[in-house]
């Protein structure tokens, strides 16, 4: 469900009606993760935005959040008290994948609904095993299939990838190797890199010799900046292209933002909203989102838009069944929006519910993200 646009407002337990009921939204994040704490400011203004819509009646949503330190054990704690607190009617977690993975068997046994915004495929899948699991963003195999559109347009002969070595960078690495195949376009080299890792001169260098047609890089946002770094450092001419993965802020970072310059991107249309027209009424939200978030917090995260559809969803569910949770999972797994991210299409058999068609490409330029078409 959309909220109307410009519900922009801020909401505090003094200013609910005394009969009001208190339901709590949980989110398990990584406090010193710039993506995570993108998150947990939508969460917050999402959440104030919703309460001061009426849309819930005597309802008053209220958001509590625990430090995992990415750390699946912290997280699985943090998840296990979560589930045993009756007050919270659904839980958020954050970007690290091992830690909604390891606790996908707790969430299954608490019966507790869970929406993860994590990005590897690994998150929601396999189905029967994610009955309470949902994700929200873009999936590794519709990144790759709109970043192999990109090059095939580009009449790309040849690609090297540097990946992060951990369960999203392996599927991303997967999941592009796989879409290649007929297209021509052959996978000269791989390189893995330690998520970590903060000198990747080496890895860039050596794809850098192969002299590949395009560098693309499967990353988080500060090694894919990094990387681009490094590429024009050992002079590399050709094309490089981020996945999803690499999208933080409308801002490049100054000391990344020259060597940026032309890199193309797979994410949505958010980034670039300036250049987006609003001819539908789930545009216009986009829009009024976009500026909501950057008046309160100075400038935009991408990945600000799947942590409101997630709130979003809960909203619907808990407005529809309160804070019963096998009812919220059930509306869940049927959801179909028009979301601030894109379409939203979760079914029984699909518990990962960004549409591809929500993804477009993106080319920096001049320190900022615009629309590359």
């Amino acid at each position: 469900m959309l909220l109307v646009a410009g519900a922009a407002g801020c909401s505090s337990d003094d200013d609910q009606p005394a009969a009001s009921e208190v339901v709590t939204i949980a989110a398990d994040l990584n406090n010193s993760s710039a993506v995570d704490t993108a998150y947990a400011r939508a969460l917050q203004l999402r959440i104030e935005q919703i309460n001061a819509s009426g849309q819930l009646g005597d309802r008053q949503l209220k958001l509590t959040t625990q430090d995992n330190r990415n750390d699946p054990t912290s997280s699985l704690r943090n998840i296990s008290a979560f589930a045993d607190d009756k007050s919270v009617a659904a839980i958020i977690t954050g970007a690290c994948d091992q830690c909604a993975v390891g606790a996908a068997k707790t969430i299954n046994d608490k019966k507790v609904p869970v929406i993860s915004l994590g990005a590897a495929e690994e998150v929601a899948t396999p189905v029967a095993n994610r009955r309470y699991m949902f994700k929200i963003g873009p999936n590794p195999a519709d990144n790759a299939a709109a970043m192999v559109t990109e090059l095939t347009k580009a009449k790309t002969k040849n690609i090297a990838v540097l990946y992060a070595d951990d369960l999203y960078g392996r599927g991303a690495l997967g999941a592009l190797t796989d879409k290649l195949r007929g297209t021509g376009i052959s996978r000269q080299a791989a390189r893995a890199v330690k998520p970590t890792a903060t000198d990747i001169t080496q890895a860039i260098g050596t794809l850098a010799d192969g002299n590949p047609s395009a560098i693309v890089v499967l990353t988080a946002p500060d090694q894919a900046q990094l990387a681009a770094i490094g590429v024009q450092q050992v002079g590399y001419k050709g094309r490089v292209y981020f996945d999803a993965a690499a999208a933080s802020d409308l801002f490049l970072p100054p000391a990344s933002a020259a060597a940026t310059n032309n890199v193309r991107m797979v994410f949505t249309q958010i980034l670039a909203i300036d250049d987006v027209i609003a001819t539908t009424p789930a545009k216009s939200s986009r829009k009024q989102w976009f500026r909501d978030y950057t008046s309160r917090y100075g400038s935009y995260s991408g990945v600000a838009s799947f942590a409101a559809d997630a709130a979003d969803l809960i909203a619907d569910a808990v407005a529809r069944v309160g804070t019963d949770r096998d009812g919220i999972r059930d509306i869940l797994e049927t959801s179909q929006v028009d979301g601030l991210s894109g379409p939203i299409r979760l079914t029984p058999d699909n518990h990962s519910g960004l549409m591809p068609q929500a993804l477009t490409v993106l080319v920096a330029r001049a320190g900022r993200w615009r629309l590359a078409s």
